[in-house]
């Protein structure tokens, strides 16, 4: 396997940690998995900050244990640049689709992959 290769596989590996309700569930297990800098677009079209997303995090949808989970598939990644990771795919929540683009960036110390930058946007019914 390429490093670019490994690097992508490590970035869904994150994306699809925190679509776990444990992980969503927990402040402190979310801070390892998104960057100081986050923002997101969401599906309803509200910016999410950082400190926003933290909060708001286990009250949203996908965080309680025995309720809808998200199922995320046709994952696409590519690197941009060294440590900056370009994902692509769809997600279904209770029957509700959206495709979905994220950044992870690798920095710092640490050196582990965390979300930068989110987007959703939801596909109509019957949208291909």
């Amino acid at each position: 396997m390429s490093r670019e290769a490994d690097e992508v596989r490590e970035a869904i590996a994150g994306e699809l940690r925190l679509m776990d309700p444990g992980v969503r569930a927990s402040r402190t297990m979310a801070r390892e998995l998104l960057d100081p800098d986050f923002v997101e677009i969401g599906a309803s079209g509200r910016r999410w900050t950082y400190e926003e997303m933290l909060a708001a995090l286990p009250e949203l949808a996908g965080a309680a244990e025995g309720s809808p989970r998200y199922e995320a598939s046709h994952f696409t990644g590519v690197v941009l640049a060294p440590g900056l990771v370009h994902l692509t795919y769809e997600t279904t929540l209770d029957g509700n689709r959206a495709r979905r683009s994220s950044l992870w960036r690798r920095q710092g110390a640490a050196a582990t992959w965390r979300m930068y930058y989110h987007q959703a946007t939801p596909v109509p019914p019957g949208g291909s």
